[in-house]
């Protein structure tokens, strides 16, 4: 996929859900992976030409694992001419050693999040972009029905009272192998993610069991998120429909 493709992408998510308004100081979480820095590359480039005037400052959570190496990240920052700041944490120490957690992921995503809302409220950003594409809102979906049973996934635009901090997802009209294509296209330097958990949750049984579902049933995954734009589900429903 070329670049104009992502930014036509991301320009329509942006304009469909009011994600960004003129001055804003938005905060790019990066974690190394594809999505994230698919994200960065089109935040910077629509930075040149969209009407509103914004800016963006990466911002990465070291969770501490020993072989984490964000040297080429601090390169693509620096080429791109982007702030760049390194969060140094020990929450993989406390997870997988003082915690032992069952679950580690549940504890880790809250003890991340706490450290990157913080380090981007020091850094003066008043929002934050998070890299989740079309795949993430669908699987996010179908891990609420299929564990909680309820019909929910997270909001385009999410308003963080207690941080007074703005969540946007402008990846999300991109489709997960849009954005495998961008980065093997543009050799985008990305990190495997050091996490021994990794590859081993029920959001990847669930990426599974959404690939089958689609491969069997061509098309499913888009008329799912089509249910989930049109399920009167808060911070969806007050702009879809409404194009």
């Amino acid at each position: 996929m070329k670049l104009q493709q992502v930014f036509s992408y991301v320009r329509r998510a942006i304009d469909d859900y009011h994600m960004i308004e003129e001055g804003d100081r938005i905060a790019v979480g990066i974690s190394g992976g594809k999505d994230s820095l698919t994200l960065l590359y089109a935040l910077h480039g629509l930075m040149r030409f969209y009407p509103k005037s914004f800016s963006i400052h990466a911002v990465t959570v070291d969770l501490g694992f020993e072989n984490l190496n964000l040297d080429r990240i601090k390169e693509l920052c620096e080429s791109l001419h982007v702030e760049y700041t390194i969060v140094k944490t020990d929450i993989a120490q406390v997870v997988f050693e003082k915690r032992q957690e069952d679950n580690p992921c549940a504890l880790c995503a809250k003890m991340r999040k706490g450290a990157l809302n913080n380090a981007i409220k020091a850094v003066g950003c008043n929002k934050v972009a998070y890299a989740h594409h079309k795949d993430d809102v669908v699987e996010t979906m179908l891990l609420s029905l299929i564990y909680e049973g309820r019909f929910h996934t997270f909001a385009p635009v999410t308003y963080l009272d207690r941080m007074e901090l703005t969540v946007i997802r402008p990846l999300m009209y991109m489709n997960e192998a849009d954005v495998i294509g961008f980065v093997h296209k543009y050799d985008v330097p990305v990190v495997k993610s050091p996490c021994p958990a990794d590859g081993n949750t029920k959001r990847e049984y669930v990426k599974t069991l959404l690939r089958q579902l689609n491969q069997e049933n061509p098309g499913v995954k888009e008329r799912m998120f089509t249910a989930i734009q049109n399920g009167n589900l808060k911070g969806w429903s007050e702009y879809f429909g409404n194009q």
